[in-house]
């Protein structure tokens, strides 16, 4: 029997009968509040795979009404009104728009999803703040660290929800690890953590500059980031691939494993971080982020290694994105489809959990006709994730994944890049916002924003 199977019943009367028992049992999440929820307003900028994946995890759990979409891709942003109004219970097709900024001006919501690349996120963020919703933002929130520090800042001062798409907070396998093995103490004193992603997920190539479609709005798209030649869609991954519009695989997959030790272990801002790294084997293509990576983040007593490598085989085939928990009782493998506990007593019991899936009960997630798929595995954290973050609106509480842990996450992995490029350790004094003794790496904790666009400031939001 799965352990989370044991209390499956109790969290089960009062709840809506839409929910999964595999989830409700994994979380314990008191859902008495939608007896009462109002239908939110529902606005989604970006609407490409993840933004979507989003809003309809979002659209199965509460009553929502979809008035607004915003997209840079005409075609793109077609396709899913189409689906929304198939989706959505009053069959509506939401308003349209290509600038987010009149979206928001001329429609009243209570719940902005954004699933915009890195770049856009932060003035998106604090702008939907400022018109009066709530924000469910994709990780990282950031590309550097001052847009994080004024997106903590805008949440505080407009009083609103601001839920970050780190999910494996919710994810109930984790949940069910951090419960009863961490937290249980099962791991003893835990004094080294190891993650990892080795994933062959860098996207490289040397595709020729071509002339921009009439249905994409390139220089929206581009926004505050620096404008490269146009050489292809950039959705799904291509982006990615350039530092100009994120941080690299440590910015795109370590913040989710170090969030999600950081929550497990209740850690907050590393004592200092240092990285090394580079392009060391795929050199062929256009691709500026490192194929290779080691981060170290230091705690007392702790320290939180992050290695990744984008070509050769990972260390561990069942755990090729992962995160490793030493303790002086026993080990924990972790990763976003199953955890496994190996006692350092022989006589000890293992344990072992997998990813919950909830296919039966929403059938829509396999025929979802989106491209790419939606990750099936993250479905229910997703759906899950945004309970939370509807709890959290209506009783006016902090969410799971809160901006302001977003911002720690987000920020230690984009001070690793800033590590790895200056050559030395970084030590973050978060109530200055400052890097200590460092002129050269304090600079670069804000960077240069496109002519026409104006950088946001934690001290005037």
């Amino acid at each position: 029997m799965h352990l989370f199977d044991i209390n499956r019943r109790q969290f089960i009367q009062g709840t809506s009968a839409s929910l999964a028992l595999s989830t409700l049992g994994a979380s314990g999440m008191d859902l008495s509040f939608l007896d009462q929820a109002k239908t939110y307003r529902v606005g989604l900028i970006g609407t490409g795979w993840y933004g979507k994946s989003d809003l309809f995890r979002l659209i199965q759990v509460a009553p929502v009404e979809v008035v607004a979409l915003c997209d840079v891709d005409k075609n793109q942003l077609d396709g899913a009104a189409k689906l929304v109004s198939q989706r959505q219970k009053s069959g509506n097709t939401p308003k349209l728009y290509g600038d987010y900024r009149k979206m928001l001006a001329e429609n009243k919501m209570d719940i902005v999803l954004i699933g915009t690349p890195d770049h856009w996120h932060a003035l998106q963020t604090i702008d939907a703040l400022k018109s009066g919703a709530n924000v469910y933002v994709q990780k990282p929130i950031s590309v550097d660290v001052m847009e994080g520090e004024a997106m903590v800042a805008a949440a505080r001062k407009y009083n609103k929800v601001v839920q970050v798409g780190t999910q494996r907070k919710s994810t109930p396998h984790l949940i069910e690890a951090k419960k009863n093995i961490v937290d249980a103490g099962l791991l003893g004193k835990i004094s080294h953590v190891e993650m990892c992603c080795y994933l062959h997920m860098r996207a490289n190539g040397n595709p020729p500059v071509e002339p921009v479609p009439a249905f994409l709005d390139y220089e929206m798209w581009t926004g505050p980031a620096p404008m490269r030649p146009y050489d292809g869609l950039p959705h799904v991954r291509w982006w990615r691939t350039f530092n100009e519009y994120g941080n690299g695989i440590t910015g795109d997959m370590c913040i989710h494993m170090f969030d999600t030790v950081r929550w497990m272990l209740k850690l907050g801002w590393p004592k200092r971080i240092s990285s090394t790294g580079g392009i060391y084997v795929q050199k062929e293509g256009k691709s500026n982020i490192a194929d290779t990576q080691s981060a170290l983040f230091e705690y007392d007593g702790l320290n939180c290694i992050w290695q990744h490598r984008t070509w050769g085989t990972p260390n561990n085939p069942d755990y090729p994105w992962s995160f490793t928990l030493y303790g002086d009782k026993g080990t924990l493998w972790a990763s976003t489809m199953q955890c496994d506990f190996i006692p350092d007593d022989k006589n000890g019991k293992k344990i072992h959990l997998d990813v919950v899936y909830e296919k039966e009960k929403y059938p829509e997630d396999v025929t979802e006709p989106t491209n790419p798929k939606i990750e099936l595995n993250a479905a229910p954290a997703t759906r899950l994730h945004m309970l939370d973050f509807l709890k959290a609106i209506e009783t006016g509480g902090r969410p799971v994944a809160d901006i302001e842990e977003g911002h720690i996450s987000t920020a230690s992995c984009i001070m690793a890049n800033l590590s790895m490029k200056t050559g030395r350790p970084i030590v973050y004094d978060p109530k200055k916002r400052q890097i200590i003794g460092d002129p050269e790496a304090n600079a670069m904790l804000k960077r240069p924003y496109r002519q026409g666009y104006q950088h946001p400031d934690p001290t005037r939001v």
